[in-house]
């Protein structure tokens, strides 16, 4: 294992609650070297944090141990099966602001 991986196993293993169920699988193209990471359903939230701060923090950590090493580290935080997060992307705009109620709130 390299450093990168026994850093960001280390991090996640430390702040998840089914610390068993990390599995991380290196892989390296033109682009660098890629992290994936595959937690317990339920881990999702202390992962990814509130507003992606806990994410964007490692992302950020992992890029310092890259750094180190002459590589450029990516982290991606596969979505568990069976998941029902909505997406922005799924959010039709339409459905989001009620153009009526703007309009009668005169702004």
């Amino acid at each position: 294992m390299e450093k990168d991986q026994i850093f960001l196993e280390y991090i996640v293993k430390g702040i998840v609650q089914f610390p068993n169920d990390v599995k991380i699988t290196r892989t390296i193209d033109e682009r660098g070297v890629l992290l994936s990471l595959d937690i317990n359903p339920a881990d999702m939230g202390y992962v990814i944090g509130k507003q992606g701060q806990t994410a964007k923090s490692i992302r950020t950590l992992l890029k310092i141990v890259g750094a180190q090493n002459n590589a450029r580290v990516n982290l991606k935080i596969n979505e568990p099966e069976g998941s029902t997060r909505v997406r922005r992307e799924d959010v039709r705009p339409e459905s989001v602001i009620d153009t009526d109620v703007v309009d009668d709130l005169k702004i």
